[in-house]
């Protein structure tokens, strides 16, 4: 089932390469109830998980939270070693992919064509994907931050008709900002989600560009969540470290309500 569409706050940790099964149940077991706060507030709320982790934080929490991976493969299968599809996915009640994320971009050669397959793959099974850009360091102090950010979106939404494009959910993340204790202001976040938004406009029409929610990641604590989130077009936050312990995330949270 694909999230509504309506721009709900959405605050999805990203465990990245964390948790052992035991320390996933554990704190599924601790958080599950952090997801009828968030539903009274009309807040999304959700982790994505290492694949080992899925089947038990997801039997875990049922449908109080949002259970989502962290990758996915294009096909439904194939000789595709240590790749899982959506079919598999969904199989196990995961109706939510990150896509493109930064580190795969840089380490597995994860192209936005290659992710345009994916969200076409995920929309195919009435998945939401999480579809992340951003620039590195390099690419910001240049100045050539839109340029790049605009191909990202433009090649990732590539063939997406307007219903499609707005069940996408876009993951903005300087990549300069990520794990570096470094992070954009509040004015930073909020003109690259006001870009994207306007690309998105471009593409389709304002309509799409009013439904479609755009998070901010990059060093998203509970202590910056709040100023992020206030901004007009700054829908939500993918956050990292941050989400790893019940305790911070159970602060995020609260600093949204």
């Amino acid at each position: 089932m694909l999230l509504d569409k309506m721009r709900k706050k959405f605050l999805l940790g990203n465990w990245k390469m964390n948790k052992t099964v035991a320390e996933a149940k554990e704190f599924a077991n601790e958080a599950k109830s952090l997801g009828d706060i968030a539903k009274k507030n009309n807040i999304d709320l959700g982790v994505c998980a290492p694949f080992i982790d899925l089947i038990d934080v997801k039997n875990i929490v049922g449908d109080s939270l949002i259970v989502g991976a962290q990758n996915c493969h294009y096909l439904e299968k194939g000789a595709f070693t240590g790749e899982i599809s959506c079919e598999m996915l969904k199989e196990i009640g995961i109706n939510l992919s990150i896509i493109g994320h930064s580190e795969r971009r840089e380490y597995d050669n994860e192209t936005s064509t290659k992710c345009n397959l994916k969200i076409k793959a995920l929309l195919k099974n009435e998945m939401t994907p999480v579809y992340c850009c951003g620039e590195s360091l390099k690419t910001y102090e240049e100045g050539k931050t839109k340029d790049f950010v605009k191909t990202q979106i433009v090649e990732g939404f590539k063939d997406l008709t307007k219903l499609d494009a707005e069940k996408v959910v876009i993951a903005y993340e300087p990549i300069w900002a990520i794990g570096t204790g470094k992070s954009a202001s509040k004015e930073i976040a909020e003109d690259m989600c006001k870009f994207i938004r306007n690309i998105i406009k471009d593409l389709y029409d304002e309509d799409a560009s009013n439904n479609i929610r755009i998070l901010y990641g990059g060093s998203v604590k509970p202590n910056n969540i709040a100023e992020y989130l206030s901004q007009p077009d700054v829908d939500g936050a993918l956050v990292g470290g941050a989400s790893l312990k019940v305790d911070s995330y159970k602060e995020l949270l609260t600093n949204l309500l």
